[in-house]
């Protein structure tokens, strides 16, 4: 019967998408069986509702006709894994040794944090954390950025890297919501000295969203002692936040002192080639192999965070499951308008397009926007000119102000020009084009 498993699955693999297959039959497992019968292990109850509903009959039929007869398969979900950090913080063992199993998310490590100028400085400082904990001068550390940069990684990176260095590390990781309401049931049940007795008896306290400590009295003053019994006792204090500390309405004026009173870095989004990495790691991950024009198209598009990054590959894997096909380029740009909607500007600016003009023309973007009336120099001006125009819709005044100054008759002018060479000139109409299409990965 372990054959019989296998045989199927192979049989499964031969009819189905790859990624369908390495997504949703992959991770099941056969954990029992007797002469008509296999019990199968499926990772969690919406991966068997998935399966029950999409995939049901097809294991049925694909185990009947191998077997000649009837087959039995039932399914069982496997047991839970620990909670993440919104729903609890810690456990504690009322044993003497006092021990702590910190909630860390093992996924999250600083070897599969996709490392970019945007949050650079942040990884290295996370980095230089969890090496020496609380015995250096980033301590506190307070990591601030938008949502979805990946703040909650390197909180959990930090912690990981920790407990794999020193597994007797006392680690407490919570989000600052959680911290409020442990501390809100430690009053209702009369029990604030084992509150406290929790959270200080740690090595390492790694916070989330510090954020939502505003306009939280009580919560501010249990956590500003908190923070002073840890560092006072040369413990590590991590934080994560969604603005500046000095942005905090609704925060005393000491405990943004303490928060402040370390190392704070910051999160930016990431650039293009960051985004590109991300992508191609994520589908990576989940056994998608996809060409790289459609991972540009996606960087191209999606902006605003990792988090919607890593979305947007997780939804073309849903979407292709759902209707058995093929992951191509029409179905990553009905997923991409879907993220961003069919109306969304192209966020483009005129450095851009000047940028990509002298990397496809190898001019200087210095000369571009200069004053050089050298042929090539001027023509590269003037193709740049007359994108800045088709793509982003700019006024003829405006493009003149980013190309030194020139006024719009000059700008109207390049325009013109550019124009009619499209429609005689070979080469000057493959490269607008070119560049054209390099520069709005139109989703129409």
């Amino acid at each position: 019967m372990d054959n019989f498993w296998i045989d199927i699955k192979e049989q499964l693999k031969a009819t189905l998408p790859d990624h369908a297959y390495n997504t949703w039959f992959e991770p099941i497992s056969l954990i029992g069986h007797t002469d008509n019968e296999l019990i199968l292990e499926v990772p969690n109850q919406f991966f068997y509702e998935w399966i029950e509903s999409h995939y049901k009959n097809q294991i049925n039929n694909t185990a009947q006709t191998l077997a000649g007869n009837n087959i039995n398969i039932k399914y069982t979900v496997a047991l839970e894994k620990q909670p993440t950090i919104e729903t609890t913080s810690i456990v504690y063992s009322n044993k003497k040794s006092n021990s702590y199993k910190a909630n860390l998310n093992k996924r999250y490590s600083f070897s599969n944090f996709i490392e970019g100028p945007n949050n650079q400085f942040a990884r290295a400082a996370a980095l230089a954390v969890a090496s020496s904990p609380g015995q250096q001068t980033f301590n506190p550390l307070l990591i601030y950025g938008g949502v979805g940069l990946g703040k909650t990684h390197l909180l959990h990176a930090i912690g990981n890297h920790i407990i794999d260095e020193k597994e007797s590390a006392r680690i407490i990781i919570a989000s600052s919501e959680k911290f409020t309401l442990d501390f809100i049931s430690s009053i209702q049940k009369n029990k604030t000295i084992d509150f406290s007795r929790t959270y200080r008896k740690t090595d390492v306290l790694l916070i989330d969203d510090i954020q939502f400590f505003q306009k939280k009295e009580q919560t501010q003053e249990q956590f500003f002692h908190t923070f002073n019994d840890l560092y006072q006792h040369g413990k590590q204090i991590v934080m994560t936040s969604d603005r500046l500390p000095s942005e905090m309405k609704g925060l005393t004026d000491r405990l943004l002192s303490r928060f402040e009173s370390g190392l704070v870095v910051d999160v930016q989004p990431p650039d293009f080639e960051t985004r590109v990495a991300i992508l191609m790691e994520k589908a990576e991950q989940n056994g998608l192999d996809m060409p790289y024009d459609m991972v540009e198209f996606m960087a191209t598009h999606i902006k605003s965070s990792v988090r919607e990054l890593e979305s947007t590959i997780i939804r073309l894997l849903a979407y292709s499951s759902l209707s058995n096909c093929e992951i191509d380029f029409e179905l990553v740009k009905k997923v991409v308008r879907e993220r961003i909607g069919n109306g969304a500007p192209i966020d483009i600016s005129a450095t851009d397009i000047v940028k990509r003009v002298a990397e496809a023309t190898k001019i200087n973007e210095k000369d571009i926007v200069g004053s050089s009336r050298r042929r090539p120099i001027a023509e590269a001006r003037q193709i740049s000119v007359y994108l800045c125009r088709e793509i982003m819709g700019t006024s003829l005044m405006d493009i003149g102000m980013h190309f030194g100054g020139r006024d719009h008759t000059t700008i109207l002018h390049a325009c013109r020009n550019i124009e009619k060479k499209i429609k005689t000139d070979k080469r000057i109409g493959y490269l607008v084009r070119s560049l054209q299409q390099d520069l709005t990965f139109s989703l129409i």
